[in-house]
């Protein structure tokens, strides 16, 4: 599409050629679109082999718009045009986010929802609402298993990869029974839970659902003892081990894995020099804790999501019965706490990388896709930008009460609020564009909070038209069981684990009727 570019204050702002003031344009546009819906009425009834779950944490509505925006914009468009991999999906539903004593929900509750399917408490993850957070003799008998453990159990091969520390809320919930998230080794936890015999949740990872076959993320000081130094920081007291039991749980994998096919690394070249095909078993911990953003990201020796993805797609790979996969794009969350929407937005549009890659590595006739949010973020863009305005940029106005600019991107609360000489900060006077750029918000808190709108459910694949309408957010992972014949819901599949569905009408019928609609 022709476009030419015209220069606006301190924005750049794009302008369409003539085309789009064609109606004939946006009428043969909508024909085509027309036409693709109507092809998703043959629907896709196959068993699905793979189960793929991309998380975007704290990936609302406005972040996914945001970020179609900015990524079109990378590729030298407009943006508002743009098509994110994940728009590309032929299905889409909304999830409630709540948890079960909380209307704006936190990461833990609502993991334990999209993968054990129940909802439950904020601050707990793999154990149901009758648990109570940080109290850990409400642990047993309320320990809720994850679609993860369904697949292990079912033949499959399972693998966790994340942005965030591994031992994180998301990703946590896959393994772990725990009524505190932040128990992330025996250093995070009080004597008495530790007495009362609960484990921290590092422990669990490579205990609860032995031989996982791909780990990858960060949270290496978690694993090792205390005062150890960390391989990739030697004397940097913050990322030394911390753990007080003494135990070095990767010393202990590798010893368990070295004679299975089990790899160990902890930076990009490691990784890449892998042959998947000989790789049985994948622990990759790239960082003491979170990985960096992916604007801080260091090219040459810390792997972008993208490239951890691909890595563990192909090693699951080698399980003829297929696999399970959770992705978590989870630093999306921490830059929207930080007021950082930059660093929010480009985490997002990396995760959406990371999802066109698995698109291509697999195929919609065997592989069931979901991307989706935990939660949303009190983030918002507006101000009656113009066509083709920087994501990043001003509002084509000043205010009209305090008579100065203001960005598009706002928060509604968070770090960004400042005042000086007792008025909102001129944002003209500050780099706005900087990757660190704190935005304006309404109300002054140390940390931006979670927002409690529904989030979006991007599906396709095998049985993927089941996941539509607005929906509690543990349906999710019962959709995906049910659409591989795992879990506790099988009586449409037949033995093998085949799935014996009756379709409404065959496709030969449902070919013909789009045909005819087209005609």
């Amino acid at each position: 599409m022709d476009q030419k570019m015209i220069r606006v204050g301190l924005v750049d702002v794009q302008w369409l050629e003539p085309i789009e003031k064609s109606p004939a344009f946006w009428n043969d546009r909508a024909q085509e679109t027309l036409k693709e819906a109507l092809n998703t009425q043959v629907l896709n009834k196959n068993t699905a082999k793979n189960l793929i779950l991309f998380l975007g944490d704290g990936m609302g509505v406005p972040t996914v718009t945001a970020a179609r925006i900015l990524k079109g914009q990378l590729n030298g468009q407009s943006g508002e045009e743009y098509q994110l991999e994940m728009d590309k999906f032929p299905f889409v539903s909304l999830s409630k986010t709540y948890n079960t004593d909380a209307q704006v929900p936190d990461s833990a509750g609502t993991a334990t929802a999209y993968l054990c399917g129940v909802k439950a408490n904020e601050g707990t993850v793999g154990v149901s609402a009758a648990a109570v957070r940080s109290q850990c003799n409400t642990t047993k008998g309320n320990e809720v298993t994850s679609i993860l453990k369904w697949a292990k159990d079912a033949g499959k091969s399972v693998g966790i990869v994340t942005t965030t520390r591994i031992n994180h809320a998301t990703p946590s919930a896959a393994y772990a029974h725990s009524v505190d998230r932040d128990w992330y080794s025996d250093n995070e936890m009080p004597s008495e839970a530790l007495q009362a015999g609960c484990k921290d949740i590092a422990r669990q990872l490579f205990e609860n659902i032995p031989n996982i076959d791909v780990i990858m993320g960060g949270g290496r000081k978690y694993m090792f003892p205390k005062n150890m130094s960390d391989v990739d920081y030697p004397g940097v007291a913050k990322y030394n081990g911390v753990r007080n039991d003494g135990r070095n749980l990767v010393q202990e994998w590798i010893d368990r894995m070295k004679d299975q096919g089990g790899h160990y690394v902890w930076n990009k070249q490691q990784l890449l020099s892998l042959n998947p095909k000989k790789t049985n078993y994948l622990l990759g911990l790239f960082g003491p804790v979170d990985l960096p953003y992916d604007l801080e990201r260091n090219a040459d020796s810390d792997p972008s999501l993208t490239q951890m993805v691909e890595v563990a797609i192909r090693v699951l790979q080698n399980n003829p019965n297929g696999f399970y996969l959770l992705v978590e794009g989870g630093r999306i969350d921490h830059g929207h706490h930080e007021g950082k929407a930059k660093q929010a937005l480009y985490e997002a549009v990396e995760m959406d990388r990371a999802i066109g890659r698995a698109g291509f590595l697999t195929t919609t006739h065997d592989t069931l896709t979901v991307v989706t949010a935990d939660h949303s973020h009190v983030f918002t863009f507006g101000g009656y930008t113009r066509r083709g305005n920087t994501i990043f940029g001003l509002a084509p106005m000043v205010s009209d009460v305090d008579q100065k600019p203001f960005t598009s991107i706002l928060y509604g609360n968070g770090p960004g609020y400042k005042l000086v000489g007792g008025a909102r900060e001129n944002v003209s006077t500050v780099d706005f564009a900087e990757n660190n750029y704190k935005a304006q918000s309404a109300v002054p808190l140390t940390s931006e909070t979670h927002g409690g709108e529904d989030v979006a459910v991007f599906s396709k694949g095998p049985l993927a038209h089941l996941l539509h309408g607005v929906r509690e957010q543990n349906f999710i992972p019962h959709v995906m069981a049910y659409a591989a014949c795992i879990g506790q819901n099988r009586k449409h599949c037949v033995s093998g684990g085949t799935a014996a569905l009756r379709p409404v009408f065959s496709s030969m019928a449902a070919v013909l009727t789009v045909t005819l609609l087209l005609c």
